[in-house]
């Protein structure tokens, strides 16, 4: 995808506390942080189980909260971070919310919407792209997933 900006200060580390977290809770483990510049305005970890709710993705729950705290439906000039490429929905919503740029760990041949599967950044009817960068955190993310499948099989 791109290549990182000068100055580049990752939040990976509290995506993937996030998302160990979630697993902690028999969720999915997915985790997401919402930045403007060096302020965290929001982060989350998967709730689909706890939650009842199929779109309580990391992403989703993470976008919510920093429109919440910015008081508005659009995150311009934001970053999210996350765990896992994002899914369609998510992807969709990290578009609708004008997000800067994205940055995810592992890839995600099944569900993927970035840069498998739907490519929802790609679409004609995509209003919006973010910037894109994948594989930070990749292997500690992918880790994580084959740890908790593992588990369940």
């Amino acid at each position: 995808m791109k290549e990182q900006r000068e100055g580049f200060r990752s939040f990976m580390g509290l995506a993937l506390d996030e998302a160990r977290a979630a697993a902690s809770r028999g969720e999915v483990p997915v985790g997401a942080v919402v930045v403007q510049g060096d302020r965290v305005l929001a982060q989350a970890g998967n709730r689909t189980r706890e939650l009842a709710d199929p779109t309580a993705h990391a992403e989703m729950l993470a976008i919510r909260e920093a429109c919440a705290v910015l008081g508005s439906e659009r995150l311009v000039g934001c970053d999210l971070y996350v765990t896992l490429e994002p899914c369609p929905m998510c992807a969709a919503a990290i578009s609708a919310a004008r997000i800067g740029r994205l940055y995810y760990g592992a890839a995600d041949p099944k569900s993927g919407g970035v840069a498998v599967g739907a490519r929802v950044f790609s679409h004609p009817q995509c209003h919006h792209v973010p910037e894109v960068y994948d594989g930070i955190g990749g292997a500690e993310a992918e880790a994580l997933l084959k740890e908790f499948f593992a588990g369940r099989r």
